[in-house]
């Protein structure tokens, strides 16, 4: 008798999962991303989320997401996309995959483009329309970079310590 079908969970299940788990290690109050980059086998590669760079206190820099500029977050925050790539210590990341839990930024896409990775799987596109994630899709589109929304099952459990 083997395991039935219901039984498991699929690996973009278990791939998103692994990206919204990351991104709770993230301490930024108003959002929590994560990632995680896989191999065409699917072997987990590395993983990042949204946080300040290495030796950046979580306590000396903002949070905050409106204000003066070097008072919010947004000069000095490293986005879980980019985390993940610089995570990485295995050489190439040409024809891989990463799973996301929120749609690329702009500045993530070029990264995401120039490390070789090929598809991308979102959860949330909250940002949809807005200039930075148009340009996002259209630099997708002309590097041939496939993006696809996250099909929710309703299987992802939540965790809630």
């Amino acid at each position: 008798m083997g395991a039935k079908r219901e039984d498991y969970i699929s690996w973009d299940e278990y791939f998103m999962g692994v990206a919204h788990l990351s991104g709770m290690r993230s301490k930024d109050p108003s959002t929590q991303v994560g990632a995680c980059i896989v191999s065409n086998d699917n072997k987990i590669l590395s993983m990042g989320y949204n946080g300040f760079p290495t030796g950046c206190s979580d306590d000396e820099f903002p949070w905050e997401r409106e204000g003066e500029a070097e008072e919010t977050k947004y000069p000095f925050v490293t986005h879980s996309e980019l985390n993940a790539i610089l995570n990485y210590r295995g050489g190439s990341l040409e024809g891989t995959k990463l799973y996301v839990s929120l749609f690329p930024c702009n500045e993530c896409a070029k990264a995401i483009i120039q490390a070789g990775i090929k598809t991308v799987v979102y959860d949330s596109d909250k940002y949809a329309g807005t200039p930075m994630n148009r340009a996002s899709k259209r630099m997708f589109d002309a590097a041939g970079v496939k993006y696809i929304p996250y099909s929710r099952t309703g299987r992802m459990i939540a965790i809630k310590v």
